[in-house]
C-alpha cells in the first residue's frame, strides 16, 4: 500500500468531528510568553509567544530536529516548567505545581508515547500496558470500565494494533522488534483514558499497514474520549489527517547555536 493511498483512506476514515466549543474555558493546552533555557546561561530553547490547543482537538506538530519539539512536549508533562510566561494544561497552571503534584497529574490526565519507547525491560507486554494505572486510581478505573479489567483493557487495545496473540502478550518486550515495542508504547498511553496524549514521532518504525492501524486506534481511541491530541512527527504525508498543523520553527523563536550539545542532553530528560 503506498503512503498516499494510505493516507488517503485515513482521511476518509477519520474525518473531523463536529464542529467543537473552542472558547478559552476549553483549552486543553494554552501557553503565553513560554520561555525556556537548560540553564541560566543558556540560550532560550523555547520563546513562544502564544499556543492554545482545545478540547478534542488533533494537532499535528512538525518541525526539524533539534527545534524544540521535545523539551515542549517535556514543558506540557510538566517534566520541566518554564522560567517565564504562564504554560496551563486542563487548567491547572504547571509552574505552581510541586515535583510530587506535576507526578500525580501527568500519571492522572496525561499518556506520553515517548519517542524511545521507555519501555520496562523486566516486565512484559501486558504489563508494559497496564503500568500507568498503578500510578493513577482515575486512569483504573476507567480501564476496568472500559474493559471489564486493567488487563482486558490492556488486550483490547493491544489487539487493535494486532498484538493480541497469547504468546506475545506474555513475552518480555526486549523479545519484540522495534515496530512491536512502539505499538506498546502507544497502547500504554492511551489506557485509562487520559485527556491528553502527547505523541513523539510514533510512527517511526511502522511499515505503512501497521501505521494505518496505528494512527485509526489513536484517532478512534481519543474520539470516544474526547481526548486532545499532540502528534509530533517529521512525516508531512500524515498532516492533512490532523484538525490542525504547526510548523514549529513558525511559532518558537528560541533556538540553539550549532554545536550546542545541551539540547541533546536536556530532551532525553
Amino acid at each position: 500500500m503506498s503512503s498516499a493511498r494510505d493516507s488517503s483512506a485515513l482521511l476518509a476514515a477519520t474525518a473531523r468531528p463536529p464542529d467543537r466549543d473552542d472558547s478559552p474555558a476549553q483549552s486543553v493546552v494554552d501557553l503565553s510568553g513560554v520561555r525556556f533555557s537548560w540553564t541560566g546561561a543558556a540560550p532560550l530553547v523555547i520563546d513562544i509567544k502564544a499556543m492554545r490547543v482545545g478540547r478534542g482537538e488533533r494537532v499535528f506538530l512538525r518541525g526539524p530536529s533539534g527545534s524544540g519539539k521535545s523539551t515542549l512536549l517535556s514543558l506540557l508533562a510538566g517534566v520541566v516548567t518554564p522560567r517565564e510566561g504562564s504554560l496551563r494544561v486542563l487548567g491547572r497552571e504547571i509552574a505552581v505545581l510541586g515535583s510530587a503534584e506535576r507526578d500525580r497529574f501527568r500519571a492522572d490526565h496525561i499518556g506520553f508515547i515517548f519517542q524511545m519507547f521507555n519501555l520496562i525491560p523486566y516486565l512484559s507486554v501486558v504489563e508494559n500496558v497496564t503500568l500507568p494505572c498503578g500510578f493513577s486510581q482515575r486512569r483504573k478505573a476507567h480501564a476496568m470500565r472500559a474493559g471489564g479489567s486493567v488487563e482486558g483493557e490492556a488486550v483490547r487495545l493491544l489487539e487493535h494494533l494486532d498484538m493480541g496473540a497469547a504468546e506475545v502478550l506474555r513475552r518480555p518486550v526486549t523479545e519484540l522488534s522495534v515496530g512491536q515495542q512502539q505499538r506498546v508504547a502507544a497502547a500504554r498511553a492511551l489506557i485509562g483514558a487520559p485527556e491528553l496524549v502527547i505523541a513523539d514521532e510514533p510512527t517511526s518504525s511502522l511499515d505503512a499497514d501497521r501505521r494505518t492501524a496505528f494512527i485509526d486506534l489513536l484517532f478512534g481511541e481519543c474520539a470516544r474520549e474526547h481526548a486532545t491530541l499532540i502528534f509530533v512527527s517529521h512525516d508531512a504525508t500524515l498532516a492533512p489527517l490532523f484538525d490542525r498543523s504547526i510548523e514549529f520553527p513558525g511559532i518558537n523563536r528560541g533556538s540553539v547555536p550549532e554545536g550546542d550539545t545541551r539540547l541533546s542532553a536536556g530532551e532525553r530528560k
